[in-house]
């Protein structure tokens, strides 16, 4: 384990009282706030750049359920018709957890370092919305990025990507295949997906010719963050069918036509060879593919603890990710 990472998980449960029965969702969503947006959101408020070098706009749009919130951000240029292209982000929380608040100040200063578009969307979250509530939010949102792009100075010709972390790339993988198939995204397809800490299929879906290749949700079964009796928690309260390629992206018939993807995997992550065993099933039906294994951290330590050295070569890496996904590196 990396020294700096174990040091924050000691500081950390030192400091946690250790609960005294199974949390309540409400108890859960507290947590989630306390140890991953607050501290990932205060990291990054005291990096923001000048409110003067981007737009921000919050749009609430129509969705089957009600009005879906979306904040978007824009680079502020002395030209107002230049266009740039456009990130959708899906924050993680295993469609249980989280809100627009966990990227919000990253995503603003990634639209500035990077000159992009990003929107993030608040999606309706289980129990009280079980799946596939949040998948039908999020598709909404991206149908609305592709009909908007020039009301927020976005040109989907020079990129049209979705990403997330967690559950938020599990969603993006399952938008990059509900797009594909969808003649609505004709002639404005998606061009890549940023997929952090990807999960991809149910621990009880596993196909049996990659069982062997899927050992790290027994193998670091007990690594904080997230544990693998969390996650099945948590997958529990998501109501998903373990089966539904809607849920289980890995379980989609053909990967072929999938836009480029790049790809964060923590090695001691529960998660690991989702993102592995995904990256080589997109790159065995001709999809272009990226990934990076970081040793000795597990699932969304950079959150929780963004202070720390391997956080920092994290977030670079991620700005050379959507570069590469935009086709301005090699």
């Amino acid at each position: 384990m990396d020294p700096e990472f174990a040091a924050a998980l000691a500081e950390e449960a030192a400091n946690t009282p250790i609960p005294s029965g199974p949390p309540t969702i409400e108890q859960i969503r507290a947590s989630f706030v306390q140890h991953v947006i607050t501290p990932h959101k205060t990291y990054h408020e005291q990096r923001l750049p000048s409110p003067s070098s981007y737009i921000l706009q919050d749009k609430h749009i129509s969705g089957d359920a009600g009005d879906i919130l979306v904040r978007c951000v824009t680079p502020a240029v002395e030209d107002g018709n230049k266009k740039f292209p456009v990130l959708v982000y899906v924050h993680g929380g295993c469609g249980v957890v989280g809100s627009i608040e966990l990227d919000d100040f990253h995503l603003r200063r990634l639209s500035v370092d990077l000159q992009l578009v990003t929107v993030n969307i608040e999606y309706r979250l289980a129990p009280e919305h079980p799946f596939p509530a949040g998948i039908e939010d999020c598709y909404t949102a991206l149908k609305w990025v592709a009909e908007n792009a020039l009301s927020l100075n976005a040109d989907l010709s020079q990129g049209f990507l979705v990403g997330g972390h967690s559950a938020g790339a599990n969603f993006a993988t399952v938008l990059a295949h509900m797009a594909r198939d969808d003649p609505f995204f004709e002639g404005r397809q998606l061009t890549g997906q940023l997929l952090r800490e990807p999960w991809v299929v149910h621990p009880d879906a596993v196909p049996d010719s990659i069982k062997d290749e899927y050992k790290a949700i027994e193998e670091n079964q007990n690594n904080p963050p997230l544990t693998r009796g969390m996650l099945l928690g948590l997958y529990q309260i998501y109501g998903a069918p373990p089966t539904d390629p809607r849920f289980a992206p890995l379980l989609y018939p053909s990967h072929a036509g999938l836009p480029p993807a790049y790809f964060h995997v923590m090695d001691l992550d529960p998660l690991r060879d989702d993102g592995i065993v995904y990256e080589k099933a997109l790159r065995a039906a001709g999809v272009k593919t990226r990934i990076e294994l970081y040793n000795g951290v597990s699932h969304g330590f950079h959150l929780n603890f963004p202070q720390i050295t391997l956080a920092k070569n994290v977030r670079e890496d991620l700005k050379e990710g959507v570069r590469w996904l935009l086709k301005r590196g090699d």
